[in-house]
């Protein structure tokens, strides 16, 4: 994954034979604990966040989250908590060695009380070439995520 993500609001998109990427970032005027707190209340996430349809489990390691995103409304993600660094850090993941997508999810507190937020989905795997056309756009997506989290974080 990439370590150097803008903090802008923008999405941006690099790609390769056998690797996609997708990354976003944005500065929130919260507290990272605050922040965290938002991205981690699964249940609460599709009245905030206008990217998901629905979102069922508990976001902590090694758990499942069912989700359905609304760029495909039709389908359910089971996706795995692989990585769970509280307040800081997390990782969910699907697929397989054909075919992985795995999004992370970083918090980072400044010293000005905002914090900065990244999040990042890499795609991998043999079947990439014949998979990645056929996979929607996601920067306009990702954008909107960003987005929600802000207005939902930055709300009195």
């Amino acid at each position: 994954m990439s370590e150097n993500i803008a903090i802008n609001g923008r999405a941006s998109k690099t790609k390769s034979a056998f690797r996609m990427e997708y990354t976003v970032g944005i500065n929130i005027q919260a507290k990272a604990d605050k922040v965290w707190k938002i991205m981690t209340n699964a249940p609460d996430f599709p009245r905030w966040n206008s990217t998901i349809k629905s979102m069922e489990g508990k976001i902590a390691l090694g758990q499942t989250i069912k989700l359905v995103a609304t760029i495909s409304p039709t389908r359910t993600f089971n996706l795995r908590v692989i990585e769970f660094e509280d307040g800081k850090r997390m990782a969910w993941s699907d697929g397989n060695a054909m075919f992985k997508g795995v999004r992370t999810y970083t918090v980072t507190p400044k010293p000005d009380g905002t914090t900065d937020f990244t999040m990042a989905e890499v795609y991998t795997g043999l079947m990439m070439l014949m998979i990645a056309g056929s996979l929607p756009d996601f920067t306009a997506s990702f954008e909107q995520y960003v987005s929600d989290l802000k207005k939902e974080a930055t709300k009195k």
